[in-house]
């Protein structure tokens, strides 16, 4: 009789057990992050253990999911927030975290963007890709609250990892995406935060990878640092120090590509010089 008993309480606390586990498991802030290589973690060798969003949910103890994809621009974004899977994580989100808008640039005539910056300080290609970024943001927030009208939007700005003349030229691109997502922040308040990651990542040398694109370890630590604050102004996490469940290891042997961009920069600084000769000789 006895060992009947202790049959018996032993499966309730194993039930009441299970019961409270479910429900900490429904109760928990759910936190999705969507995007490009920047969210993806593409700059440690690590990224799936130390990219900027585990960090934040490690720190905040959030149930976290990552569908981001390298190479990703808001029009791949459209498309993959349709994938199935994408789609019920997105309806079950409590706070969808987006880094999206530098890939418009680089994946787009990168050579004929610089040539317009650097040699005729021509920024026109700059302002359709921003005016374009813009009504694709609105699309794609737009599907979005289709899914889940309650979820909390975190829009990240676009640092500029590049120095030199390369440097001068992408910050032109990267100030217009900034003032367009928060423009549309602006038109559209409700329940949409702008993480300014952009402030945040100022350290050439410390805060990007060898292929001066991408976050290095200490870069994804900042963007942690970013998002945990604006999560705690906004009374949506605890803690504004980043906790480190592991450390990020930064990716190598991409450094040759910084190479190739530095000499661009300067041979196209050249051709705007001789440009100016000729262009004064002709007066």
């Amino acid at each position: 009789m006895r060992k009947k008993v202790l049959s018996v309480l032993l499966c309730l606390v194993l039930l009441l057990g299970t019961l409270s586990t479910a429900v900490f498991a429904e109760d928990s802030t759910r936190y999705v992050v969507l995007g490009d290589s920047i969210a993806y973690g593409s700059g440690l060798s690590n990224p799936t253990e130390a990219v900027y969003g585990k960090i934040v949910a490690d720190t905040n103890g959030y149930i976290y999911e990552n569908y981001s994809i390298p190479g990703s621009t808001t029009q791949a974004l459209l498309i993959r927030i349709e994938n199935p899977t994408v789609k019920q994580a997105i309806e079950n989100a409590d706070i969808i975290n987006i880094s999206i808008g530098g890939n418009n640039f680089l994946l787009g005539n990168l050579n004929q963007l610089l040539f317009d910056s650097i040699v005729k300080n021509d920024h026109t290609r700059f302002d359709e890709i921003a005016d374009k970024l813009y009504e694709d943001l609105d699309t794609i927030i737009t599907n979005i609250r289709e899914l889940n009208a309650g979820a909390v939007i975190l829009l990240q700005t676009l640092y500029n990892p590049q120095t030199g003349y390369v440097g001068e030229a992408y910050e032109q691109g990267a100030q217009r995406i900034n003032a367009k997502i928060n423009e549309y922040a602006q038109n559209n308040p409700e329940n949409i935060l702008v993480v300014d990651v952009a402030s945040r990542l100022t350290d050439s040398d410390n805060d990007f990878a060898d292929d001066r694109i991408h976050p290095s370890a200490a870069g994804n630590e900042k963007i942690a640092a970013a998002v945990l604050q604006t999560l705690y102004e906004n009374g949506l996490g605890t803690e504004t120090v980043p906790v480190i469940s592991v450390k990020g290891k930064d990716a190598r042997g991409t450094g040759m590509f910084t190479i190739f961009v530095d000499l661009y920069g300067r041979f196209f600084h050249l051709l705007s010089v001789i440009r100016s000769m000729f262009s004064g000789l002709l007066k």
